[in-house]
């Protein structure tokens, strides 16, 4: 889908995203903003989002889920990025094209930096992608290429450790986890990212801007 600045609808997601990567603690970008390399000098990650309220222009997103699998060659500020996206195989024609919109950066907005991180698009595809919650944990799935689960870290009397008041651009707060699962076979990729660091973050991302 192409748009120019004109044509960008206005648009708007809520809910909840889970990122799991290869940092061997807490990932450094939430707090250094991309300044601070990651643990491994590089990141690769997966991530899903379980959208609960959305539109792009009158297409509406609500109850859909997506998948993504990053891959950063260093400081995550300098760009390079390679990327892909697998879309909720139960999302019209319509929401299908405008979730890639959004999730490459075209749609401008709180993802726009897609647009100019991101140098080769691996590619969208459709797929059966499962967001579930059970208890603390959130799992996702898709398929065989991406099956993850990550939970809170704990923190002073059983409570979820929170990094609060952020700049980050997912989210001001963000939840510090764990994965308990993180493997990816797409695109070439075999990672296997178990009890490393892990995210979750309420989103409410909208736009052009």
């Amino acid at each position: 889908m192409a748009f120019d600045a004109a044509s960008i609808p206005d648009w708007s997601i809520k809910g909840e995203l889970i990122l799991n990567c290869n940092c061997t603690v807490f990932c450094p970008c939430v707090v250094s903003l991309g300044k601070h390399p990651p643990t491994e000098g590089y990141c690769q990650a997966w991530s899903g989002v379980r959208i609960d309220e959305g539109t792009f222009g009158d297409v509406d997103l609500s109850g859909l889920n997506v998948g993504l699998m990053l891959e950063i060659p260093g400081l995550m500020a300098r760009g390079n990025w390679k990327a892909a996206a697998y879309i909720d195989d139960r999302a019209s024609d319509e929401a299908y094209d405008a979730l890639v919109a959004i999730f490459s950066g075209a749609a401008r907005g709180t993802t726009g930096l897609f647009s100019l991180l991101v140098s080769e698009f691996l590619g969208a595809e459709r797929a059966p992608v499962v967001f579930e919650t059970e208890g603390k944990a959130r799992r996702l799935m898709v398929g065989k290429k991406i099956q993850g689960e990550v939970v809170p870290v704990e923190g002073h009397g059983g409570e979820d450790i929170v990094v609060t008041n952020t700049e980050y651009w997912m989210g001001p707060d963000i939840t510090v986890a764990t994965a308990t699962k993180g493997r990816v076979r797409a695109f070439g990729r075999v990672w296997d990212f178990d009890g490393r660091s892990a995210e979750i973050c309420q989103i409410d991302w909208r736009g052009p801007r």
